[in-house]
């Protein structure tokens, strides 16, 4: 396995970060995943500008012009020889002395991690999973941003270990107000009086570019959707629930806490509806020519 660090595609055994890297020391950073289907990397545009989006929220000069991490995204591609792949893209503040004064640190760390993409057991999609509203609280919004996508991830995995000690697939916050937010990877959306419920971006989110998707696939679809607060009490009373994130697509639930649900049609038809679009987006990408790949389609 080969991954990029620093402008160079280098074996794993060379892929080293200084233990001085402040997103080591202190999750000075951020991030961004993404998946490739056939070849193509789904919504890469979006993602990197996502990307640039978080880093300028915490005054992080990203090394590298868009164009050039893209090409460099598709060139750990294929030194991997990948074509259905998860990609993880980070930077760090970069290495420099112990303190939190980021001009400690003049030169940003990138690296580019792709990975073969190994699809989540049918059995989750004709099942659902479950998951829990946990008693860790999200961030406060007014403390950190929600809107960048950050190395700091210890909210959400102390929400994980809940999950994991109640054997659940997935935990999802609520705010300070006692509103529901999103899980520690995911958005969750569920359905009920006829609507598609899905926390606002007010309550606390990221929002997600999945998530973005399924909204408008679903009011193109007819469906009436509403973003809003809503309580436990709300999700509880739900006929539906799934989740989005950028590799499960959509995921239906068939538990939070103790309330069973059935794996309804929305989900179903939104995750074929979903599909249909990266169908799309992979052959638009590729009438264009030769592909990024250096292949001729």
């Amino acid at each position: 396995m080969f991954v990029y660090v620093n402008g160079k595609i280098v074996p794993t055994k060379e892929a080293v970060v200084s233990v001085f890297d402040h997103g080591f020391l202190y999750g000075d950073g951020v991030y961004e995943t993404m998946k490739v289907y056939d070849g193509v990397v789904f919504m890469l545009g979006e993602h990197l500008q996502r990307l640039y989006r978080s880093a300028s929220l915490i005054g992080l000069a990203v090394p590298s012009a868009a164009d050039d991490l893209k090409i460099a995204i598709y060139e750990t591609l294929m030194a991997n020889s990948l074509r259905n792949a998860y990609v993880r893209v980070t930077v760090s503040r970069g290495p420099g002395a112990i303190g939190l004064d980021p001009d400690f640190c003049p030169v940003p760390t990138v690296v580019i991690i792709t990975e073969d993409f190994k699809e989540y057991p049918a059995a989750y999609y004709e099942n659902g999973i479950s998951l829990i509203i946990s008693e860790t609280r999200r961030n406060l919004k007014e403390a950190i941003n929600p809107q960048i996508k950050s190395l700091n991830f210890l909210n959400n995995i102390l929400a994980k270990i809940e999950a994991k000690k109640k054997n659940t697939y997935e935990a999802v916050m609520l705010n300070s107000g006692g509103n529901l937010t999103e899980g520690t990877i995911s958005n969750i959306a569920f359905y009920k009086n006829n609507t598609l419920c899905t926390p606002s971006i007010a309550c606390g989110i990221l929002d997600g570019i999945t998530r973005g998707i399924v909204l408008d696939l679903a009011r193109r679809e007819g469906l009436k959707v509403k973003e809003g607060k809503f309580t436990k009490k709300d999700i509880y009373s739900a006929e539906e629930v799934f989740i989005t994130n950028t590799t499960m697509e959509v995921m239906p639930v068939s538990k939070v806490d103790d309330r069973p649900y059935p794996v309804g049609k929305n989900a179903g038809l939104l995750r074929k509806l979903y599909r249909q679009e990266v169908k799309a987006y992979i052959a638009n990408i590729k009438s264009d020519g030769p592909s990024l790949w250096g292949q001729s389609e």
